[in-house]
């Protein structure tokens, strides 16, 4: 009987995916909070993880047996952030305690799936082995 690994890692596989490329984009941000004219930009995460699932279960494309393609392409999911404080007169609209916030929060949820998903292949693994 042949274990499916979609099914046995469920939403995480692809949860770490869109945090990831999400962690880039606030990244992006903090290092442009001096930028003159910079806008704060964001993911929606609800759209990338769909879009996630969507192109792993599709066939992919590679030019190698043993390549993959797991990026989930956010720049089609990112969106310009609506500033939480007044134009400073430079035109950027990045505030930076929102951004370091948002992107521990983002850190702490992908520790989170991948702490699941450490969990799924223990269990697979035990299970494998008989348990020993």
């Amino acid at each position: 009987m042949a274990i499916s690994l979609d099914k046995a890692f469920g939403i995480h596989q692809y949860a770490l995916l869109a945090r990831s490329e999400r962690a880039e984009i606030l990244s992006s941000n903090i290092a442009n909070a001096d930028t003159p004219g910079y806008k704060a930009k964001d993911v929606d995460f609800a759209d990338a993880l769909q879009n996630a699932q969507k192109k792993q279960s599709h066939t992919m494309s590679k030019t190698h047996d043993k390549h993959f393609d797991l990026s989930i392409n956010a720049n089609s999911h990112e969106k310009f952030r609506i500033p939480n404080q007044p134009d400073t007169g430079d035109g950027n609209s990045v505030d930076v305690q929102v951004e370091r916030n948002l992107f521990m929060q983002n850190s702490i949820e992908y520790q989170a799936s991948l702490q699941f998903l450490n969990g799924k292949i223990k269990g697979l693994k035990s299970a494998l082995s008989g348990g020993q």
